[in-house]
Parts: structure tokens; sequence; C-alpha cells
């Protein structure tokens, strides 16, 4: 289904050829993102991604970046993460090469204008600023900072209003030159193109990429001896929960067996969680479990926005659905229900090129190896019933619990209680 090139520079390239598709989607992700930032310059990974979009000496200005491939009904954008940033486009297959010349050229030789950097300064603050005016979404960032406190791990990739507005354009060039470095950096084409060719123009398009090696991420400290909760007062109309625990990295083997309990807790519409706080007690209109997992970290969280009357109730039932797994396990109809829909979903999300770009890119950033659709529901299909006991034994326990919410009552002693 693929295939990985690494060059003499260390740049990684993955092709992922499907001529059952019209669209063909070039990425490029490069190993860098909040995790390896420094306290002074939270937020510096995704602040030069927003950059990327300013100019390049070929396309001077941000109109032009965009009208290139908006001439071709392209869809483009970019990303960052806590371990990743990523660039790409997607197009019909015959503006492939437009894609890979666009996307190599903003990679390569976005010049970060002066002006720009100020205007676009004050963009992220403003996206900031939103993302905090919205307590579904902020909640998650106060999960993140309870999880893992002031570490890297436990910051917003956004960064802060205060560090946005001290990062300087020497900062972002800096910061560039060590991280977008070819070691570092991985292009991957999906899609309907000649792979031959592809490889070629790849290599042609990507000849002027630095050659370094970037900084070394600090290690997550995990540290939890007791139940803890990270309240924040505000005038809502209902309590957001974040509600969960500590769990396994992507190198843990358990990781799959966790991925299977989220999804059977809190993933489906008829999992435990959605029929019992939305469906049958009616007090929730969101309410689902995640399940999260990269290099050093790992939870599970059920995710709820809450009816403030009914705040308690609505954690005592979330923590009753924890002990009862933790209990008496799942049966055999519910296991293979939660193993048939996470394969059902991954085969129907990977009919389209730029998800089969991102599959394939992101497995290699993250863990440097691969593995297929086929060897992953071979790992999935794996998952007993005992291994789903086990681990809901290991990581439901009081000591390992977090709660991050937003609302209007202050509830702290009472639900430490509960």
């Amino acid at each position: 289904m693929f295939k990985k090139i690494s060059l003499k520079n260390g740049l990684r390239i993955i092709t992922v050829p499907s001529k059952s598709t019209q669209t063909v989607t070039v990425l490029v992700l490069v190993g860098t993102g909040s995790k390896y930032e420094r306290k002074e310059e939270k937020g510096i990974s995704h602040f030069l991604e927003h950059m990327y979009f300013k100019g390049t000496k070929k396309r001077p200005s941000s109109l032009e970046i965009a009208e290139t491939l908006d001439k071709v009904g392209g869809i483009y954008n970019a990303f960052t993460s806590q371990e990743y940033t990523g660039y790409f486009a997607k197009v019909s297959k015959e503006h492939f090469e437009l894609a890979l010349d666009w996307v190599s050229d903003i990679f390569l030789n976005s010049t970060l204008p002066e002006k720009e950097i100020e205007k676009e300064r004050g963009v992220i603050i403003e996206e900031i600023n939103m993302r905090k005016d919205h307590p579904m979404e902020h909640v998650q960032v106060l999960w993140q900072e309870l999880l893992y406190g002031d570490q890297p791990a436990g910051w917003d990739v956004a960064g802060t209003v205060e560090t946005v507005s001290k990062i300087s354009r020497k900062d972002l060039i800096n910061y560039r030159e060590t991280q977008y470095v070819a070691p570092n950096t991985i292009v991957c084409l999906a899609g309907n193109f000649n792979e031959r060719e592809g490889v070629k123009k790849v290599k042609k398009y990507f000849s002027k990429i630095k050659i370094g090696k970037g900084r070394e991420k600090p290690k997550v400290i995990e540290k939890q001896e007791r139940p803890e909760i990270l309240f924040e007062k505000r005038e809502t109309d209902q309590t957001h929960i974040c509600l969960g625990v500590r769990g396994f990295n992507i190198f843990d083997e358990r990781r799959y067996a966790q991925e299977i309990l989220g999804l059977i807790l809190g993933g489906m519409m008829s999992s435990r969680l959605f029929e019992k706080i939305r469906t049958k007690l009616g007090i929730a209109y969101y309410v689902e479990t995640d399940v999260f997992s990269d290099p050093d970290t790992g939870y599970l969280v059920t995710r709820a926005g809450l009816n403030n009357e009914r705040l308690k109730e609505g954690i005592l039932e979330i923590l009753k659905e924890y002990r009862k797994i933790k209990r008496e396990g799942v049966s055999k109809s519910e296991l293979k229900k939660a193993k048939d829909c996470l394969k059902g979903k991954m085969n129907i999300l990977l009919e389209s090129s730029d998800a089969k770009a991102s599959f394939f890119a992101t497995q290699e950033i993250l863990e440097k190896k691969i593995l297929t659709p086929d060897q992953i529901f071979k790992k999935i299909e794996k998952v007993s019933q005992s291994d789903i006991l086990k681990l809901a034994r290991e990581i439901f326990r009081p000591e390992k619990l977090n709660l991050a919410l937003i609302g209007p009552k202050e509830v702290k002693r009472e639900i430490l209680k509960i």
C-alpha cells in the first residue's frame, strides 16, 4: 500500500498510490510542535505555521498564496500539534505538480515579512481569545494543564497572549533554522499519481531543504498521588467537564485495548455513557469519551456539557460506569461491536487521499515505523475481554482520576468527596 524512501540528507518520502481516486494530496510533516518549545516562546510553532501563508519570493502576498490553489479548486491548510506541524494541499490529479510546487514553496521559501508578523500576532491573540470564550474547547486546555502542569505537555499549543506578544521575526527564523531540517521532515504523496515521477519531483522541489539536527524534546514528568481538580468559574448555562484518567502512550501495546475501552464507554451513539447521560437522563447534549496516545503521554477522558443543577449527578453516573466496567468488564457482543466500529471507521476514513497521507505520515513522524490498516486490524482483533478488564482495573483508580471543569458554581470540595 505504501513505500518509504530515506534520502542521504535524512528527508523521508512516503508514497501511497491509489488509482481509485481522482485526487492527490501532498502533505509535509515536520517533527516539531509545542512540546519542543521553551517557556518564553510558547506558541512559536503555531505562530510560524501561520506565517507560512504570508508570502514567498515566488508568491509575494497572502493573496497569491491562496489564489494559486483556489483557481483549481484545491483544498489546502496547515496545522500545529504538540508533536508536529503539517502543511498540505489536495487537488485533482492533473494538478499534482502545482500542489507539490505550492507546498514546497511555502515550506522552504516563506519570507516572514515583518509587517505581516505584526498583523498575524493580532490574529493569533484573537484565536486564543476566541477559544477561551468557547468553554467546550477551553476546558480541554484546562485538562492538559491539570495533567501536566507547567511543562510543554501542559501548555496550550497556541501559546499565551503574553508569549505571542513577544515573539520576534528573529525568534521565528531561529526556530525555523533549527527545526525545519531534512532529518526532521516527511513528504507524503497520496492518491492518483505516478509513483516514480512523484518521487523524482519531490527530490527536485525539496533539494534545497536544510540539513541539521533539531532540538531534543524534554521528557514529560508525570506525578499524581491523589485525585485532582482544576476549576474555572464562568457564568455559563451548563458546566463543561473533562473527567478521566492517565493512560498509555503509543509504544504500549495496551493502547489498542485503551481505544476499545474508550469506544465502549463513550465513543458511539450506542455507547454506555451516551445512552445513560444523554438518552436516559437527558442532562447533556454532548457526552463522549476520547482516548489519546502520543510518544510520551496517554489518557482516557469523558467530555460533557452538563446541566448546572445536575452536575454532581452527571459526574456520579460517569464514575459509576468507570467502576462497573472495572468490576464486570465488557460482554462479547460489546467487544465485537467496538472492534467492528473501529475497523469500519478506519476503512471509511481511508477512502480519501488526504486521510491516507495523514494516516501513514503521522505514524512515521511519531513512531518512525508504519503499520498498514490490516496490521492494525490484527492488533485490534487480538484484544480480549480479559485485556479490557485488566486495563480498566489498572487505570480506573482514585489516585489517577482528574477533573477539569468550567461552570458558574464552585463545587470542588463536594466533588472531591464524590
